[in-house]
């Protein structure tokens, strides 16, 4: 059982004061847009003493357990991080663990570098993800109904050249068709991209229709952000998710997303692999993604962990990669559970004492501990943690 020390990551739209809070710091006026808990190589934590997380697992690969082993080899297969958001992340998906390792090998043949602007696949795996609101949080997350997306849009009113882009909708691949159409980057595209976001303008002024209202206003937010982005038409035809806190969204291979705001725990494969379509300004290959993204309607609605024993809630994903639970409301010592694999415990609010054998290490909010595979810990204090772990059987 060893303290954790994460990396933040600063990216330009992070917001400047939640994770500070979350950690203890003091706001410095830059974004502090993750903090990362894992062994990515890209910013692996440390141990107490300094020695990165990745490297005391090279030395000890046993601590991470027997079945995490046999699934992922010697290697932490799970990234947790804190995420806080002011601004819209870009528009991604993500690819299958077969289109990974496919994609990886083919630019690795092609000679392109791994930390090139233009690579694609960083790593040979897939990166499934799930997020736990800690406040309120708003996502796009995979494509509405077409139908409903064209009443939606048709209660802005008249906007020239909309329908003409939008008429694949009715037709067999219609999605594909008009993503491709918009992310072409065409300027009469970007024209009635503009079209929409003034009439959004204009309803938010005077329109009382609650479901439009929510499509102008994601309209004009990615506007003032990302103003003559194209791809603000592709986010309006995606299902917009306002979680409340402790509620979760997956997401699977090809399931195109945007956070927009707020803060959340993030848990996510291992993996450095994004398929960008728009809303940034680090490069997109349309193609690529077009070829990995779902282009069918898919819903996407908020879910709470599912209470497995007093005050432990395992939020449900079937992804092998990870697992999370949320320690909460609890008054009696909590058994933690995965004592067959690496463990990560993140404190979120107020403080919690993990006990292993005669060690104890007392955790306040934003502190974290490793816990080695085989590790019987016990919980006790009040406050609220996650702890994270492989998704494989380990029972």
């Amino acid at each position: 059982m060893y303290p954790l020390i994460g990396h933040v990551q600063r990216y330009d739209w992070g917001s400047t004061d939640a994770i500070p809070a979350i950690l203890g710091g003091n706001p410095d006026g830059t974004p502090w847009a993750e903090y990362w808990l894992g062994a990515h190589p890209k910013a692996p934590s440390t141990l107490s003493d300094g020695t990165p997380l990745d490297q005391w697992l090279a030395y000890h690969p046993d601590e991470l357990g027997g079945p995490s082993r046999e699934a992922f080899g010697d290697r932490l297969p799970f990234l947790l991080k804190i995420l806080s958001a002011d601004h819209a992340l870009s528009i991604q998906a993500h690819p299958s663990r077969e289109q990974a390792e496919r994609g990886f090998a083919a630019e690795n043949e092609a000679g392109v570098a791994v930390d090139a602007p233009n690579r694609i696949f960083r790593d040979d795996w897939p990166k499934p993800e799930m997020i736990v609101a800690l406040t309120d949080f708003a996502a796009l997350c995979g494509f509405r109904d077409p139908s409903s997306s064209l009443v939606l849009l048709s209660g802005l009113g008249k906007v020239g050249g909309l329908d003409e882009v939008l008429a694949p909708l009715s037709e067999d691949n219609g999605l594909a068709k008009v993503v491709a159409t918009v992310l072409s980057g065409d300027a009469s595209v970007v024209s009635v991209v503009e079209g929409v976001v003034s009439a959004s303008r204009r309803y938010l002024e005077e329109g009382t229709d609650e479901a439009v209202r929510g499509l102008a206003s994601t309209a004009v937010e990615l506007w003032e952000d990302h103003p003559g982005d194209p791809s603000i038409l592709v986010a309006l035809l995606m299902n917009r998710v306002q979680l409340a806190s402790g509620q979760q969204i997956h997401l699977g291979a090809g399931t195109m997303h945007a956070y927009l705001g707020g803060t959340g725990v993030e848990i996510m494969a291992n993996s450095d692999n994004v398929l960008r379509g728009g809303l940034t300004s680090k490069y997109i290959d349309v193609k690529a993604l077009l070829n990995h993204a779902n282009m069918v309607p898919e819903p996407c609605v908020g879910e709470y962990a599912q209470q497995i024993s007093p005050g432990v809630g395992l939020y449900h994903t079937e992804f092998p990669e990870f697992r999370l639970w949320v320690l909460k409301d609890h008054d009696e010592t909590l058994d933690l559970p995965a004592t067959k694999l690496g463990r990560i415990l993140l404190v979120t609010e107020g403080q919690l004492v993990a006990h292993c054998g005669t060690d104890d290490c007392e955790l306040s909010r934003g502190q974290s501990v490793w816990l080695a595979a085989g590790d019987e810990v016990r919980v006790t204090g009040q406050g609220c943690g996650f702890l994270a772990s492989v998704g494989v059987d380990a029972s």
